[in-house]
């Protein structure tokens, strides 16, 4: 947003119909490149192609044409005619669109956008907006509470956090100046909102006094600031002695100041757009100033998503800039109004990713001004579902899809019948108001600026595969977009077995590990408001055993396994968290431990132990797994007079030590109740349904007892190891 009168105002970013402009010229252009080309007009078997698709449009039948239309593309492609190659390219997408082939819309869209890159236009990146709109996308993220795996999906590539970055989780901001509630009142954020926010937007040109008055309410609330930092004036307005006098008076607010230094200048709604080198010349002698006079402020480089392929010229440099952010809208209208285009296939999510696989290996990410419209002013037109949908997408999938997404920043307003109007103040809205707290409550989302910051319960969420296997239990929740807009239905089958049904947002399950067997397979299936499956997907999704000794979890670096029906968990680990000193005897492949006046080995390969030199059987032999030894669970934890209990839902090991001991109490008998899902008044619980690839049918009531079965033998045989 830019300011006018002291206010954010967002213009329209969008005032061209680009694809009907492109469309002719490129058509006029097409055959001015034709004719001057000097082809035969009568007998060129490209003229002829040419007028045969003309003549097949004209009798309404355009299926003849798209022969025509590939041929062309392909033989302008190969000469290098990029425009015309595009110009082919086009029709073909709008003819596979229009027949809602999709899968080969896209790819034409796609190439598109490819040719027009390389006529040297960036008028292909409509096209790609309208790819990703009909793009059926099915995701899954899942829970996990490995913070190696967390803090190595959200590092830097070369390791090393930015200014004020966290090590993984992310900072949630606001701007509430026109929230009539709030207002600039920071410290009201909790009652209101549920929660501390860690920053909050503020407005300032260049050439006008610090806001002082904002950084003290900021400070008094505990958070930092993100100021937008406009040259109102033009960018020869930003001299040095305004920016130094600026930068003291920053400094001496004494908190963490994100700047947001001349934001969105890829667009020509702004004053300071046009001009990259004397823009870059600019945010340079910012930097410089700032990091002499202002060591709390971290600059932030922050383009408008649209239009997307002309931010990067403004780029100032990695040694000039700390963060990268960028300013994004969810409106169901383009600026809330219907005559200037259809928004609601448009997701928030896709749109960062040309910025994240340009910027995010290097630099942590924030979307500094963001917001869903829940409510249209000028037709007066409700869309609480989209806002829904796209606010849990906001802050529950964009977080965990792109893990170097640090901070968010929420343009709490409702624009009224002004500027952009539409409304996405969250109070205006219950449903809103109410799915944003539930969001913004997780410990993910931070609500303190600080350096290497991370989630206070040291969990996040990993893309769903073969190497996320959660333990205990974990939420899942999935990204789904469909063509159709609106999901009518989305299905969560394990092992063909139907666990859950939803059909409003917010999406995602709770999973129990003792009801997901190994080798597992979940299938997510989504259908559309009318009821026909627009999609499915599978991901494998496995469970690990989990080891607490006196009510705290032991961390692994090699999970315990499991080996020919034995569980095998690491000896070293458990035999320090119950207090004892371990040794290794490379040469005779022997840990030792010892506690007290107790002394326990085992060798590798042997299938006994030795507690003070008597032996005792090991249910399997010790073996090595990627260097650690490894040790059936329930000798490890008795061998030093631990009590062992085994948890078949949630598949943890409990050692109690001492004064600290459990009771001891097996659980002998599996639960009666066992289920993958933990029931809440959005899901469905385990239903005794099974379904066939092509849609969910009801099947017999012993596939339930099957799968129960099948549990069962498997929890079993991990009792067997304890007992």
């Amino acid at each position: 947003m830019t300011i006018t009168n002291g206010k954010p105002h967002r213009p329209n970013k969008r005032t061209t119909n680009r694809r009907s402009l492109r469309s002719t010229l490129v058509a006029v252009l097409g055959a001015g490149l034709l004719l001057g080309q000097g082809l035969p007009v009568r007998a060129d078997a490209i003229w002829d192609r040419w007028k045969a698709a003309d003549n097949a449009v004209a009798k309404g039948d355009a299926a003849s044409a798209v022969p025509h239309w590939k041929f062309l593309a392909e033989h302008y492609a190969a000469a290098g005619d990029w425009e015309n190659a595009a110009l082919f390219s086009g029709k073909l997408n709008q003819h596979f669109d229009g027949l809602k082939d999709y899968e080969q819309a896209i790819r034409y869209y796609e190439q598109e956008n490819e040719y027009w890159l390389k006529a040297g236009k960036d008028w292909g990146a409509v096209d790609l907006q309208r790819a990703e709109q009909i793009r059926t996308t099915i995701e899954a993220y899942i829970g996990s509470q490995d913070p190696e795996t967390l803090r190595r999906q959200a590092a830097p590539k070369n390791g090393k956090l930015a200014k004020f970055e966290p090590e993984y989780g992310m900072y949630i901001g606001m701007y509430t100046e026109r929230d009539p509630g709030m207002q600039n009142y920071f410290d009201r954020s909790e009652s209101l909102y549920g929660k501390k926010h860690a920053l909050y937007l503020a407005y300032s040109q260049v050439g006008k006094p610090f806001p002082k008055q904002h950084a003290s309410r900021a400070k008094q609330a505990g958070a930092a600031l993100q100021i937008g930092w406009e040259p109102m004036n033009g960018l020869d307005a930003v001299t040095d002695d305004v920016v130094r006098q600026w930068a003291k008076e920053a400094k001496a607010a004494g908190i963490p100041i994100f700047l947001r230094y001349a934001s969105e200048m890829n667009g020509d709604w702004v004053v300071w757009h046009g001009d990259p080198q004397k823009y870059i010349d600019k945010f340079k002698m910012v930097h410089d100033i700032m990091a002499e006079e202002a060591p709390n402020v971290a600059m932030v480089w922050s383009p408008g998503d649209v239009p997307m392929y002309s931010m990067d010229a403004y780029y100032p440099g990695d040694d000039y800039v700390d963060w990268v952010g960028v300013s994004m809208y969810s409106e169901p209208y383009e600026n809330g109004d219907p005559q200037q285009g259809n928004m609601q296939a448009t997701s928030p999510v896709e749109r960062l990713d040309h910025l994240y696989k340009t910027y995010a290996d290097r630099k942590p990410l924030m979307i500094s001004e963001t917001a869903v419209s829940h409510y249209a002013n000028l037709p007066q037109e409700s869309f609480t579902d989209y806002g829904l949908l796209n606010l849990q997408r906001l802050y529950e999938v964009m977080p965990y899809k792109y893990p170097r997404l640090k901070s968010i920043t929420y343009f709490n307003v409702n624009l009224d019948m002004k500027e952009s109007k539409n409304n996405y103040l969250l109070r205006d809205n219950e449903k809103m108001l109410k799915l944003y707290k539930r969001l913004i409550a997780s410990p993910y989302y931070l609500s303190k600026v600080e350096q290497g910051a991370r989630p206070s319960d040291h969990a996040g969420f990993v893309p769903l595969g073969k190497d996320s296997a959660f333990a205990r239990a974990a939420k899942l929740i999935p990204f789904v977009k469909l063509p159709d807009i609106y999901i009518g239905k989305l299905e969560y089958y394990l092992n063909g077995t139907l666990l859950a049904t939803q059909t409003a947002p917010p999406f995602g399950i709770d999973l129990a590990a003792g009801a997901i067997p190994d080798g597992s397979v979940l299938e997510l299936a989504v259908y559309n408001r009318e009821g026909q499956k627009s999609g499915s997907r599978s991901f494998p999704i496995s469970s690990r055993i989990s080891v607490h000794v006196d009510g705290k979890d032991v961390p692994f670096e090699q999970p315990p396994v499991l080996s020919e029906g034995s569980t095998l968990t690491p000896l070293r680990a458990i035999f320090e968290a119950m207090g004892a000193k371990v040794e290794w005897d490379e040469a005779t492949r022997t840990a030792t431990g010892q506690k007290g006046s107790t002394t326990v080995s085992v060798t590798i390969g042997s299938g006994a132990a030795s507690i003070n030199g008597e032996a005792f059987p090991l249910e399997a032999p010790a073996r090595l797994v990627n260097g650690h030894t490894m040790v059936p669970a329930r000798f490890i934890g008795e061998a030093f007079g631990g009590k062992v209990e085994w948890d078949g839902e949630t598949r943890t090991v409990r050692i109690g030590t001492g004064a600290g001991a459990e009771s001891g109490t097996a659980l002998r008998e599996l639960p009666v109740s066992l289920t993958a899902v933990k029931t809440s008044s959005t899901v469905t619980a385990l239903s005794a349904e099974r379904h066939s690839p092509s849609e969910a049918k009801p099947g017999p009531p012993q596939a339930v007892g099957e799968w129960f079965g099948r549990v069962g033998r498997q929890l079993a045989r991990l009792w067997n190891d304890l007992m």
